[in-house]
C-alpha cells in the first residue's frame, strides 16, 4: 500500500498535534498519526519514545493535553477506554486482560453476555452459553483459527498463542473499526509468533486495519504497510517495508540517522 494509495482515501483515524506532558517530562510533542482502511500500520520506538502514550492517547486510556483526534473524519473526544470502544477501536494490551479460570467464550464475550431469550434471561438473567460457545466457534473459523475448537476449554490451559489468539479473536469480533496491538508477540515462542502474525494478516484482509506496537522488527517488517517512528515524544519518520530497510528503521528510532538522510541512502 503505498503513500499515494491513501492520497486519494480517508483516514480511519487521525490524531493532529497530540501533546502529552506529565508534569516536565514530555511523553507526546505536537505527534500526527494517520490510519487508513485495511492497512498494517506499525509504530516503533526506543523505551521511552512515547509509543505507549500514543496508542493511550488514540484508545481513551489517556486524555491529550492538546491536539485534535478524529474517526472517519468526524471529532471525537475519549474521556475513557470505553469511549474508544464504543467509537468501534479494540485493544489488545500486553498483558492480555484475559480471564483464565473462563472458558474461551466467556473470554470472546467478557464484559457482553448475552442472555438467553425470553423468560430465562428477563426474569431468572440466565446466559446464553449454548449460544455464545457457537458464535464463538464460528468467529474463531473466520480468522482462521484451527487451534482451538472447544469453546467450553478454560483459557488457563491454553497455550500463550492461543490466549493471544482469543483476545485478537474478541478484538475482531468487536472492533468494528479499528484493532490496536500491543507487543501481541512479546512473551512467544517462534512458531506461535507466527501463528499471531497470520492471524493479524488475516483481520487485514478483512478490511480492519490495525495499529501493531512491537518491538520485533522482523515482525514488524512481514506484516507493516507503513511503520511509524517515534523519538523522544515526536515522529521521526514514516517508512515503508520497501521503501527502508530494517537497519534504516533502526537507525532512524534510535537518532544514529534522520528520516531524510535514510532517504538518501536508500535512493543513492
Amino acid at each position: 500500500m503505498s503513500s499515494t494509495d491513501n492520497a486519494d482515501r480517508e483516514p480511519v483515524l487521525s490524531a493532529r498535534g497530540l501533546v502529552k506532558t506529565f508534569g516536565r517530562v514530555v511523553g507526546l510533542d505536537g505527534v500526527d498519526v494517520d490510519l487508513y482502511p485495511g492497512e498494517v500500520l506499525a509504530v516503533i520506538g526506543d523505551n521511552g519514545a512515547g509509543k505507549s502514550t500514543l496508542i493511550k492517547c488514540l484508545t481513551g486510556a489517556l486524555v491529550p493535553d492538546a491536539g485534535e483526534l478524529f474517526v472517519d473524519g468526524r471529532p471525537v473526544h475519549f474521556k475513557r477506554p470505553q469511549d474508544a470502544r464504543d467509537a468501534g477501536i479494540e485493544t489488545v494490551y500486553q498483558t492480555l486482560a484475559v480471564a483464565p479460570a473462563l472458558d474461551v467464550a466467556s473470554n470472546l464475550y467478557l464484559g457482553r453476555e448475552r442472555r438467553r431469550p425470553g423468560f430465562l434471561g428477563t426474569v431468572l438473567r440466565m446466559l446464553d452459553k449454548k449460544g455464545m460457545r457457537r458464535d464463538a466457534a464460528a468467529a474463531m473459523a473466520e480468522l482462521g483459527i484451527g487451534t482451538l475448537q472447544n469453546m467450553a476449554q478454560p483459557v488457563e490451559t491454553l497455550s500463550g498463542g492461543q490466549r493471544q489468539a482469543v483476545a485478537v479473536a474478541r478484538a475482531a469480533a468487536f472492533g468494528s473499526r479499528i484493532i490496536v496491538l500491543d507487543e501481541p508477540t512479546a512473551a512467544l515462542g517462534v512458531k506461535e509468533s507466527t501463528q499471531v502474525l497470520k492471524l493479524i494478516q488475516e483481520v487485514r484482509s478483512r478490511g480492519l486495519p490495525v495499529i501493531l506496537i512491537s518491538h520485533n522488527m522482523p515482525h514488524v517488517f512481514e506484516v507493516a504497510d507503513r511503520i511509524h517512528i517515534q523519538r523522544l515524544g515526536r515522529c521521526a519518520g514514516i517508512v515503508t517495508p520497501s521503501s527502508h530497510t530494517m537497519s534504516e528503521a533502526v537507525a532512524i528510532m534510535t537518532g544514529a540517522t534522520t528520516l531524510s538522510d535514510a532517504q538518501g541512502l536508500s535512493t543513492g
